[in-house]
């Protein structure tokens, strides 16, 4: 299967170094919409001269809209979106559900791709897609290499191979929206993850090697590449829009190179010097991730979030004018170092040998001295974080050319007659009636020499066939001129090509039943997390309890409305049927919406009518509405609309702000091969800078998951009234550690409520 390189572009500066380095396709976003708002991204009109210019070097080009969308953001995005189809991009990479269903109805020629925000980790997600019109999912990270060749579908599939890695399943972290509101799923993350935290056992603090409990490595995937090219996987993904135009370039010619010395030599090798050069341009220490089964000590590095350069030297003596370095590498004027135990960086603008006088360049094993201008007062370990020859170098694009083929045929008494083909275009054109010639006929060689300067064009002429009399003339002036035309009209054919019709269907909207200006009564819907909280809630009579244990609820589904809550990461799909499940996953909806009750929880970050619409088409029997739902996002989603007697609003709880398979109680507690610190019965809590603790439940059943809880209990009560207003009568409690008299004491508050 020929594998698809997939380079990052956050400005048109990083285009360009992704093109000429050798990328298939580039994905890039506009100024909405997409996962990294912070990134300098696209105006429309770069946007559609991206578009050409990807097409005129053969090179697919995808635009990100994988946020979720309000459904006051609605409209302007189908418009945004039918731009973008007009003007011939290859296709839009989306997370929100609702958007996919509204995109696949009113273009239904345009090709989507699932995001990886779209938490895509099972077959069965993956037979919702080719349902549902989506041509590529971009899988989740977490996923090994043996899972994924695992996928029997045809569903095109596309990984991560290189970049910063997430520690929470992308798409399932709320950690930036509820802490600092600014929301992953809206392309604003804080990187709380980069931040450090401590580690307490009750109210113990646990001592660790480091503070950044959450900061996973870099995903390098050079020393399993051969692995990767012989899966069953389309597209190989880099990560990298927030980065330097020199980082893209580099990383996607290495990779290019990888692929294609395996295509050529079924083998792979890599310099060592190629090494070098990418842990320079950033790496804070390199895993092959999930994806080969890196281990909690070889994903993580709890020591640093920083760039982590390459070893550069030590320093041997200081004072407040100089530093002085024993070199273990090259140093150059203008690269920048780190000092470790301190971490102060800068950079070298003046570098003196060991008698003080200026040089331009020290080489490994000398002694160096540089000015001391960061107020460094002791001995320190250094490390190179920019290398300034190697910036200068990766500025200088290489050449990158469009292989098309030439025929010419100079007959006399005809038509001169020029072609040019690349495969997919041809353009043909003609001059003069070629005469004898009166003095110097035409040699052959002369004039594939002018047909093939195509200098200062994007175009190589690989194969030429030439059909020319003996004694034909014609001026050389005209075959230059011809050669110009097609050329030009080839870059035209090829900048703008349709990769896909554009076509737009008129979607009428169901037209709504007027709702019942009726209040109804409550309903109240609980999470509990022990059987004595489940207890309590069945005594206060509420309309349905959940739990996420199976023996619970096989033993208490008979004495009340007892909801079953799936697992959010789901590998196995044992045959249920006729019973209440809450899900968390699109997998667990396609497998047994038709034979269950379901409930869909808040992952599914329903925040427009169209996806409520989508749920309801597949018998959702309730629809939890997405936590970072603000109240006038809701009563915006509510307007006009009758299927608000299906939705929940979450009311009160400590949600899950990240999932993760990494587990720190086995890497920083237990550091046993096998874990039991989740099952002593001990609550352990990641700790913030301002003393926030994050209760951690590890879950032991299907996957071993790490589940964070937010610090404190979001607390919507006093707002209920108005969501009852708006026509919404269902809502989520969730206990965690509430004691019985705790959830009396909160149901009560809520009959306290007027409504």
């Amino acid at each position: 299967m020929k594998k698809e390189l997939l380079s990052p572009v956050g400005n048109v500066e990083s285009l360009y170094s992704a093109i000429f380095n050798g990328c298939d396709a580039v994905y890039l976003s506009g100024k909405k919409f997409g996962a990294r708002a912070y990134a300098e991204n696209f105006t429309e009109l770069q946007l559609v001269e991206a578009i050409k210019f990807c097409h005129l070097y053969g090179v697919k080009i995808y635009v990100t809209i994988n946020t979720i969308i309000y459904q006051s953001e609605m409209t302007e995005c189908i418009e945004y979106i039918r731009f973008l189809h007009q003007n011939n991009v290859d296709a839009i990479i989306l997370q929100d559900l609702g958007l996919i269903k509204k995109v696949r109805e009113t273009f239904p020629n345009l090709e989507i791709h699932a995001s990886t925000q779209m938490h895509t980790h099972n077959l069965e997600q993956l037979k919702l897609y080719e349902k549902m019109g989506i041509k590529r999912a971009v899988l989740a990270r977490e996923l090994s290499l043996k899972e994924i060749n695992s996928f029997k579908t045809n569903v095109e599939l596309e990984i991560f191979i290189h970049g910063a890695l997430c520690i929470s399943y992308s798409g399932e972290c709320l950690f930036s929206s509820l802490l600092f509101d600014r929301s992953g799923n809206c392309g604003r993350c804080a990187g709380v993850c980069r931040l450090p935290f401590s580690l307490f056992e009750e109210n113990k603090r646990i001592e660790t090697s480091g503070k950044y409990l959450l900061s996973p490595k870099e995903l390098c995937t050079v020393s399993e590449f051969t692995k990767i090219m012989q899966s069953n996987v389309s597209s190989l993904k880099i990560e990298g829009r927030m980065k330097s135009a020199s980082y893209v370039g580099y990383v996607t010619r290495v990779y290019r190179s990888l692929i294609d010395q395996y295509q050529q030599k079924n083998a792979i090798r890599l310099k060592e010097e190629e090494i070098k050069n990418l842990k320079v341009l950033y790496n804070r220490g390199f895993t092959t991730g999930h994806l080969f089964q890196a281990t909690d000590s070889d994903f993580m590095n709890i020591t640093s979030p920083n760039h982590q350069g390459i070893p550069l030297g030590k320093v041997v003596s200081v004072d407040k004018n100089k530093i002085k370095i024993q070199l273990s590498e090259d140093l150059h004027q203008e690269d920048g170092i780190r000092f470790l135990k301190s971490d102060k960086g800068m950079i070298v603008n003046y570098l003196y040998n060991e008698k003080g006088l200026l040089i331009k360049k020290a080489h490994k094993n000398e002694m160096v001295q540089i000015d001391n201008k960061i107020g460094l007062k002791e001995k320190d370990t250094v490390v190179k974080t920019i290398d300034f020859s190697l910036q200068e170098h990766l500025k200088k694009l290489p050449n990158r050319y469009v292989k098309i083929n030439c025929t010419a045929i100079l007959k006399i008494g005809q038509k001169f007659s020029l072609t040019f083909s690349d495969g997919e275009f041809t353009v043909q054109g003609y001059g003069s009636i070629c005469e004898q010639a009166k003095k110097v006929a035409v040699r052959k060689e002369i004039l594939t020499e002018k047909i093939t300067a195509l200098k200062n064009t994007p175009f190589e002429v690989e194969n030429i066939n030439i059909t020319i009399d003996l004694n034909a003339f014609i001026a050389m002036s005209e075959v230059k001129n011809l050669r110009r035309t097609l050329i030009n009209e080839l870059i035209d054919k090829r900048k703008n090509r349709i990769p896909h019709k554009f076509v737009e269907q008129k979607v009428s909207i169901p037209k709504e039943k007027k709702r019942e200006e009726i209040n109804q009564k409550i309903a109240l819907h609980a999470l509990v997390y022990n059987e004595e909280q489940l207890k309590t809630c069945l005594e206060l009579n509420l309309d349905s309890i959940i739990v996420s244990n199976f023996y619970l609820y096989q033993k208490y589904k008979k004495r009340g409305n007892l909801f079953l809550r799936l697992e959010r990461v789901k590998n196995n799909f044992p045959p249920l049927k006729k019973e209440n499940l809450v899900i968390e996953e699109t997998g667990s909806l396609y497998k047994y919406h038709n034979t269950n009750t379901i409930v869909t929880d808040y992952p599914f970050h329903v925040v427009n009518q169209e996806s409520v619409r989508f749920l309801n088409k597949m018998n959702v029997e309730r629809i939890t509405l997405s936590i970072e739902n603000k109240l006038e996002d809701i009563r915006s989603l509510v307007s006009d609309f009758e299927n608000t007697r299906k939705l929940e609003v979450y009311l009160y709880g400590r949600p899950e702000v990240m999932i993760m398979k990494y587990c720190p109680l086995h890497m920083l507690v237990n550091k046993n091969s096998v874990c039991s610190v989740c099952q002593n019965n001990k609550q352990y809590y990641l700790q913030d800078r301002n003393q926030k603790r994050y209760p951690i439940v590890s879950n032991s059943k299907e996957n071993h998951l790490t589940h964070i809880l937010y610090h404190q209990p979001i607390n919507r009560l006093q707002e209920i009234a108005e969501y009852h207003k708006m026509g919404i009568n269902h809502f989520r409690l969730e206990f965690f550690s509430e004691t019985p008299n705790e959830i009396k004491s909160i149901i009560s508050k809520i009959k306290e409520c007027k409504i």
